[in-house]
This record gives structure tokens, C-alpha cells and sequence, in this order.
């Protein structure tokens, strides 16, 4: 039996001002102040021209649809649908509207709750998180409080944590991706040193959201440098990429080293650090994901440009094999990033010792399948060129083989 005493307490902004009942169709006048649909069309249809809250003269008699209220006031009916409460004082918890947002932003502390509350907002959907993304001040805010944690004025580690996970969030809708770099990296804050402590100490959802983080903010050559020349960010990735973690951490870590490793130096560096084994260790894994492989094939790509890279790549014949191997065994991305490394190689800089290992690979016959195949017109050349190199080779039965021609017979 229910007791008579128990009741749910609605939240004052998903009531209209004039019914003062829940809002079935949120809309928003001129004056920016919301009212259910019925109920404001009724008091406009009666002749008057302000707003019944404010007494406001309305300037225009049109409304909007309030989209953000209309989807949290069905979030909370569906959850106090299924949710019984003790007390008349236990609201239902859901996510803040964007009015009740903008005081919470105001008040920001270091105990996290407010960090909680926007986070939930954020997750609601991609329009919560485009609302944060275009609000004055709001990423700046996120920055200072970023820096401070890394100059050691922030006491828990818990709130760091909570900043940067809704930096995670609100990142990829910033459309000014310039401001975004200068208030993160471009000021005398330490928010790389911030992130660098989720990136060793946070836990698995929050160091992905650092690794992502340190990605979005790499937006030019100055940035990227700056980010590994931090000393510990560019060791810490490549601790996430290893085949026995979690499947989304690693490929947080494969997106960031890729947007960071552009620079020759920032390739070198990676090289030295032992990032090709680690790669050749994760491609080789049983059954890694699709994106993972893509991306682990395009980081040595971009690491195989670099004469430190090729010279790394071309002693370990396990790397060129396990490249070897994925060429049709993923997805044409995957495909296109291999044969790219291989004519890389074994074309363009002619290295005998990552040909031999792409002939004891069996290389030759998946170029010669990819002769055959609908792949695109660059990997089509690329491996027309890869059979040149192999044709002029005396001990290869491809030695009379005419690379013109678009048909193979089998052997």
C-alpha cells in the first residue's frame, strides 16, 4: 500500500506561469520567458500584447519552441513515473534546465557538485552540449580552473576530474577552435600539467577524456609542439595504447598521438620512445577493432615518414609482416594506410631489408589481389609501383610480369 503522504515535487521551471501545471509544449516568447503553448496562445487570442510574467509589451507575438525544457520535462515524467519517494522534500534527480545551467556556472566550486550537474546536462544530448559550447566565458572558465589545478591550488582530485570531463564533452562543439587553443595552452595557465595528472592517476573514463582533450586542443604546429614537449604527456598515450587496455582508452590514445605527431620532431621523438613496437604489438593482437587497427596503421603511417620511423620499422620484419597482413583484412581505410606504408618502404625510399620482409610476408600476392580489386585509384598506383620494385628483382617469378596489365592470371 502507498502511503497518501507521499508525493513528487515538481520543479517550479517545468510549471507554466499561467496554468502553473507541467508543461506539455514549452515555448518561449520575445521576452524570453517560457509558458506552456495552450496556455499562452489562449491569453494571446484574448487580445492582450504582453508578457503575463514581466507585463513586458511584446514586441512580437511569436513563440518558440523550447526544445531543452520540453525533453528534460519528459526525462523527469518518465523517471517519476517508475521513482517512489519518501518524503515530500526528495525530488527526483535530473538534469538542470539552461536558465537553472547559467546559475550553477556562476557559482562554480571546487566540491564538484556543480561540475555533476552540468556533466548530466551535458550528456542529455549534442544541443545541451552545443548550449555550453557557445556560452560567454564558459570554456575560459573551464581553462582557469584547469590551470589552477596544475599550479597545485586544487585540492581534489575528484573535481579535476569532473573539469575535464566537461571539457571532453563540450570541446568538439567550440567552433572557434583558435580561442579554445589559447585559453588552454597560450596563457601562462598549466593546464597541460592538469591534464597530465588525469592522464597517470584518473580513472578509465577520465583519462580517455584527457587524452581526447590533449587532441582537440592540438589545432596547430605551435600547439602540438608545446603539448609533447610536456615532459610525461607523449609516454603517457602510449601507455593507453597497449592491446590489454580498455578498447575506447586505446583508441583515445591512438586519436591524440595522431593529431599531436605531425611535426618531424614531435615523429622522432615518438620513434625513440618505442611507439612502433607498441603499435606493431597492437595491430598484431587478436582481434582488435576496426577503428583501432585503422588508427594504429595510420599512426605508423605518419611515424613511417620520418627516417628515424622507416629505419625502426624496416629492423623489425615482425612490423612489416603484421602490416602486411592486415592489407584486406580490415577495411579499405586500413587497406589504403598499409599499402601507403609499404610503398613508403619499399618504393619510395627502396629499402631492401622491408622488401625482403614484404616478400616473406606474401606480400606479393595480396598486391597482386589488389591489382585486381576495386580499391581506389591512389592505392592502385601505389601498388602498380610496389610490383615494379619487384619485378626488377631476379629471384621474384614476377620478373617477366608486365605491370600494364590490369587482369592476373594465376601462376
Amino acid at each position: 500500500m502507498v502511503r497518501d503522504d507521499l508525493y513528487i515535487t515538481v520543479p517550479s521551471f517545468f510549471k507554466c506561469p499561467i496554468s502553473l501545471d507541467v508543461m506539455k509544449s514549452p515555448v518561449s516568447l520575445c521576452t524570453g520567458v517560457t509558458y506552456d503553448r495552450s496556455s499562452i496562445q489562449r491569453w494571446l487570442d484574448s487580445g492582450n500584447n504582453t508578457c503575463p510574467a514581466t507585463m513586458q509589451v511584446l514586441q512580437s507575438k511569436e513563440f518558440i519552441p523550447n526544445r531543452t525544457l520540453q525533453r528534460l520535462i519528459q526525462i523527469w515524467s518518465d523517471s517519476s513515473r517508475n521513482h517512489r519517494v519518501d518524503s515530500a522534500d526528495s525530488p527526483p534527480h535530473s538534469a538542470p534546465s539552461p536558465e537553472q545551467l547559467q546559475d550553477l556556472i556562476k557559482d562554480l566550486d571546487r566540491n564538484g557538485e556543480s561540475f555533476s550537474k552540468i556533466i548530466c546536462f551535458a550528456r542529455e544530448s549534442e544541443e545541451n552540449r552545443k548550449f555550453l559550447a557557445r556560452m560567454d566565458g564558459f570554456i575560459v572558465t573551464l581553462a582557469e580552473f584547469l590551470g589552477n589545478a596544475g599550479d597545485g591550488k586544487c585540492w581534489s582530485f575528484d573535481f579535476l576530474e569532473k573539469v575535464v570531463l566537461v571539457l571532453d564533452l563540450v570541446l568538439g562543439k567550440v567552433v572557434d577552435d583558435e580561442q579554445v587553443t589559447n585559453s588552454m595552452l597560450k596563457t601562462d595557465r598549466n593546464c597541460l600539467a592538469s591534464l597530465l595528472l588525469v592522464l597517470q592517476q584518473g580513472s578509465t573514463e577520465s583519462r580517455i577524456a584527457s587524452a581526447r582533450v590533449l587532441g582537440a586542443i592540438a589545432n596547430d604546429a605551435e600547439s602540438k609542439l608545446m603539448i609533447a614537449d610536456k615532459e610525461g604527456v607523449l609516454s603517457e598515450l602510449l601507455k593507453l595504447i597497449a592491446p590489454e587496455k580498455d578498447p575506447e582508452l586505446i583508441e583515445a590514445g591512438l586519436s591524440s598521438l595522431i593529431r599531436i605527431s605531425m611535426p618531424r620532431r614531435v615523429k622522432a621523438r615518438l620513434v625513440h620512445l618505442g611507439t612502433i613496437k607498441s603499435l606493431a604489438k597492437l595491430i598484431s593482437a587478436s582481434n582488435p577493432s576496426v577503428s583501432v587497427t585503422e588508427k594504429a596503421l595510420k599512426l605508423l603511417e605518419t611515424v613511417s615518414s620520418c627516417k628515424e620511423g622507416r629505419s625502426e620499422m624496416c629492423e623489425d620484419v615482425a612490423c612489416v609482416a603484421a602490416i602486411v597482413h592486415k592489407v584486406f583484412k580490415v577495411s579499405s581505410a586500413a587497406t589504403e594506410h598499409a599499402v601507403t606504408i609499404l610503398w613508403s618502404l619499399c618504393y619510395l625510399f627502396r629499402d631492401q631489408r622491408a622488401q625482403d620482409a614484404v616478400a616473406q610476408a606474401n606480400g606479393l600476392t595480396k598486391i597482386l589481389l589488389l591489382m585486381q580489386s576495386n580499391c581506389s585509384p591512389s592505392v592502385r598506383q601505389m601498388s602498380a609501383d610496389l610490383l615494379k620494385i619487384f619485378r626488377i628483382n631476379s629471384k621474384s617469378c614476377l620478373a617477366s610480369y608486365d605491370t600494364k596489365t590490369t587482369h592476373i592470371m594465376p601462376f
